[in-house]
């Protein structure tokens, strides 16, 4: 998930006190780059890649951004009163990533790509049309991000044509995204039954929900998938459609009651009270605060992953994480932002498919052949996301090569980069990020006797 800016600016000024982008890193291998001997086949090269500073983002160094920042750039300051949002690492025309090379030309990742398409694997080449696939980053969450889905192909193509404006492709955008912290988040629709049981503890969320949808929900526990669905459709459209006015009022007398609650030190944790507070003091009289009720509220412990296919409500809320999406822009958006909403569309479009919270948790798969590997490989062909913990007792790890270009985060450790072809190394330690052509294995040698977290985002096809 991501908010995209609605400017065109998507990295601090080189004015700024966050630091141009162009110096993440520069400064562990800027002499290393020189001693490289010019050749066109190179295939490994470190990035310098775009932070995004949205209001909604961790505060200077409470930002796992702005830690990865900090640790990889030495001549980076980091503002403890700016926000750090997100790290991005790809060609996204809004933060398309530097090349810290000084044997390439080109300036840019994409650019790079665009020149030397066999890099990204022949399948890769062939089914993409020539580009990367996937954008890969970190997100540093302290305030909500909005209610949201992203759309299918099939309707991503429709809005595009209707709205260029708010839908400004026509791809769809699965994502997927594994907690670095405790990560927490709103994705897909609860269980019905949850939900009857809210309707009666909250009267606020009953009112605006009304008398005929809460029937028709109670009702649905005995009857087929297709009436639940059926009702939950009903439900969640006559709350996200409810009047301002309205849901001002019956969002101050729910704040009114849980803080008196809490105050008489009563527990409010079977009304999602804590939750309902936050929200409110973030995004006040916001229809967001509501959704709580209908949306499954998921704690991710570091590793854990959730993946959030088209059509399927989400919103990040608090934490870090690693994501990785198919590149697009479309957000459809109903709550809990000040962005274009767009509640008809989300309504009619979202998959009203009800299940328990532990059911949208996205395990990896462990490697059969590498005992430190895991992966992420979600049922779309965009991408997948690799998770390498060596332990700090291995001297050196080989980076298999696969038939996709991949880029490389290190999260944790001091490691040097080789390639069989490269007649040097490349240092890189924590936040340091290496884009990896297809058909490349990378030896990293750890120069420190310390773990390493590494993550590598590809595409499997």
């Amino acid at each position: 998930m991501q908010e995209l800016p609605s400017g065109g600016q998507c990295a601090p000024t080189s004015g700024s006190s966050a630091q141009p982008q162009a110096r993440l890193m520069a400064a562990s291998i800027a002499v290393v780059v020189g001693a490289f001997p010019a050749s066109s086949a190179v295939l490994m090269f470190p990035l310098s890649c775009a932070v995004q500073q949205y209001a909604w983002g961790k505060m200077g160094s409470n930002s796992e951004v702005a830690r990865l920042l900090a640790s990889s750039d030495p001549l980076a300051r980091i503002s403890e009163d700016k926000p750090y949002a997100e790290l991005w690492m790809g060609t996204h025309p809004r933060g398309d990533a530097k090349i810290l090379d000084s044997r390439i030309s080109q300036r840019t990742l994409g650019q790079w790509i665009a020149e030397n398409q066999d890099c990204l694997g022949s399948k890769v080449k062939d089914t993409f049309n020539g580009k990367l696939p996937f954008l890969f980053k970190v997100l540093s969450v302290e305030t909500a991000l909005s209610i949201q889905a992203h759309p299918n192909k099939e309707l991503a193509e429709k809005l595009h044509l209707q709205a260029p404006q708010h839908y400004p492709d026509s791809n769809h955008k699965p994502e997927m995204a594994i907690a670095l912290t405790s990560f927490q988040g709103l994705c897909g629709f609860r269980p019905v039954e949850e939900i009857v049981t809210f309707l009666t503890k909250v009267p606020e969320f009953q009112f605006l929900v009304g008398d005929n949808a809460t029937t028709q929900l109670k009702q649905s526990l005995s009857q087929d998938s297709q009436a639940m669905a059926s009702a939950l459709q009903s439900g969640f459209s006559h709350l996200m459609e409810s009047k301002k006015q309205l849901v001002v009022e019956q969002l101050n007398l729910l704040v009114k009651r849980i803080s008196q609650q809490v105050a008489a030190g009563n527990n409010v944790e079977d009304i999602c009270g804590e939750l309902l507070l936050q929200l409110h003091q973030q995004y006040p009289g916001d229809i967001g605060c509501f959704a709580i009720y209908f949306l499954n509220l998921l704690t991710l412990k570091p590793g854990e992953a959730m993946f959030l296919e088209a059509n399927v409500p989400h919103a990040y809320l608090k934490g870090d994480c690693v994501e990785c999406m198919a590149c697009s822009d479309n957000t459809v958006r109903a709550g809990l932002t000040s962005k274009f909403i767009d509640v008809p569309t989300l309504c009619e479009m979202l998959s009203y498919t009800p299940s328990p919270s532990k059911d949208r948790l996205f395990p990896p798969k462990w490697s059969q052949e590498d005992p430190y590997l895991s992966l992420y490989a979600p049922p779309v062909p965009d991408f997948a996301v690799m998770k390498m913990e060596v332990p700090g007792s291995v001297t050196e790890y080989k980076v298999s090569a696969l038939d996709s270009a991949s880029i490389l985060l290190m999260v944790q450790g001091t490691v040097t980069a080789s390639t069989p072809t490269a007649q040097a190394e490349i240092p890189l330690k924590r936040g340091g990020v290496l884009f990896i052509g297809a058909n490349e294995s990378v030896s990293l040698k750890l120069t420190v006797p310390e773990d390493l977290l590494i993550f590598r985002a590809c595409c499997l096809l």
